[in-house]
This record gives C-alpha cells, sequence and structure tokens, in this order.
C-alpha cells in the first residue's frame, strides 16, 4: 500500500484528493490545522493542529512519523486574499508568500527523510501565476506567490533528480470551492480526478513541468 501525505485537506481539492486516494488504496495521512467533519468521516489517518508556516509543527510532524514512508507528497494547502491596485494589502501579500510559496518548499525540505525513493511531489499552484497566461492583471499577492511557487517547483525538479524524486507543478482549474467562494467552472471531485491522473503520469522525464488538471501544459 502507498502513503499519500496531503497538507490542507480539510475542504475543498484538499478533501477530495484525499478521499479519490483512499478509494485507489492510498494510505493517506491529512495534515490540517483543524478538521472538517468530512475529513473526519472518511476514516483516514489525520493530523491535527498542522500550520504548514510552523517550523516547530513540522518537525513534530517528522517525528510523529518517525519511520514511516511517504509515496506522494501532496501541497495543496493555500489561501486567496483578492486586491487590485487601488486596495493593496502588504501584510496580506507577505501571507500568501509564506502559505502559498515558502511553506511548500518548507514542508518539502522536512519531509525529505520521509521520502521513498522514486516518490512525487505535487504543488498545487495556479495559472494565475503565469507570467504569459496573465490577461486580467489584479490579485497581487496571489499572483506572485504562485509565481513564486513555481519557481519553487522547478528547482525542487532539479535537486531532487538524483534522488528519483519526480516534482509535479498543478493547476486544478477554476473550482467551485469555499477559497473561490463557490464561484467556478468546476466541482472540486472533478478538479481532484484530474489532478491525481496528472500525477500517477508525473515522472522524471516530465518533471518540472506546468500543468493543468486536464493535461493541457501551461504557459510560464
Amino acid at each position: 500500500m502507498k502513503t499519500a501525505l496531503i497538507t490542507g485537506a480539510n475542504r475543498g481539492i484538499g478533501l477530495e484528493i484525499a478521499r479519490q486516494l483512499q478509494q485507489q488504496d492510498y494510505q493517506v495521512i491529512a495534515l490540517c490545522r483543524q478538521p472538517s467533519a468530512e475529513l473526519e468521516s472518511l476514516g483516514v489517518e489525520i493530523v491535527t493542529d498542522c500550520d504548514v508556516t510552523d517550523d516547530a509543527a513540522l518537525d513534530q510532524l517528522s517525528a510523529q512519523l518517525s519511520d514511516k514512508k511517504i509515496d506522494l507528497l501532496i501541497n495543496n494547502a493555500g489561501i486567496l486574499k483578492g486586491m487590485n491596485l487601488d486596495s493593496l494589502d502588504y501584510d496580506a501579500i507577505r501571507q500568501q508568500f509564506e502559505v502559498n510559496a515558502i511553506a511548500p518548499l518548507k514542508v518539502t525540505q522536512k519531509m525529505l527523510p520521509h521520502l521513498q525513493e522514486n516518490a512525487k511531489v505535487a504543488i498545487i499552484t495556479s495559472r494565475m501565476g503565469s507570467m504569459g497566461d496573465n490577461t486580467s492583471g489584479s490579485h497581487y499577492g496571489y499572483r506572485m506567490s504562485k509565481a513564486a511557487v513555481n519557481m519553487v517547483g522547478k528547482s525542487l525538479s532539479l535537486d531532487l533528480q538524483d534522488r528519483g524524486i519526480a516534482v509535479g507543478l498543478l493547476h486544478p482549474g477554476y473550482v467551485k470551492t469555499g477559497m473561490t467562494g463557490g464561484n467556478g467552472e468546476i466541482e472540486a471531485p472533478q478538479a481532484a480526478q484530474g489532478l491525481i491522473q496528472r500525477m500517477h503520469e508525473l515522472n522524471l522525464q516530465n518533471s518540472g513541468g506546468f500543468w493543468h488538471a486536464n493535461g493541457q501544459q501551461l504557459p510560464w
């Protein structure tokens, strides 16, 4: 049985990825600050009070995992705080960098001792971090943080290649979740299904790529 560790698994896309991976016979370790009733109902292993920006919490997680090995690490936790040029909030921009860009790097680095050889690392990013795809501007903190995490993923793909670990940067689509206020084009189960398929296809040859959940390669 393979093991998957998922951050931000209490709701939305993370919750649905946990559900579908469990149905595919993965042992799922779900990280969150406070579990939702929906997550608890899955019967997966849940690690609570785990703030992905907190070094001490991640060190505690590593100790708790002991000698357990991870086949699939999914950096899903993220926040979105909308703003335009007339409503810039620099504290909110910094917070989005901490959660969306720095935390995936921190989580991956802390979990390295637990990653199997030939493990996979998925970073749930956004096409809003694409330079070539930006045709509407605004959302400064979110766009900046997602562009930054794309660079994190690309560098990790090179640094982890010798360990046989592939890294994928995955955009879920415009999904109807709490983060988007229920707005979107697809539901979380469809997004999760596409993301998981891209994870299954991830290998050292396509490591470091930036992909839509539907299989489309996205521009940087």
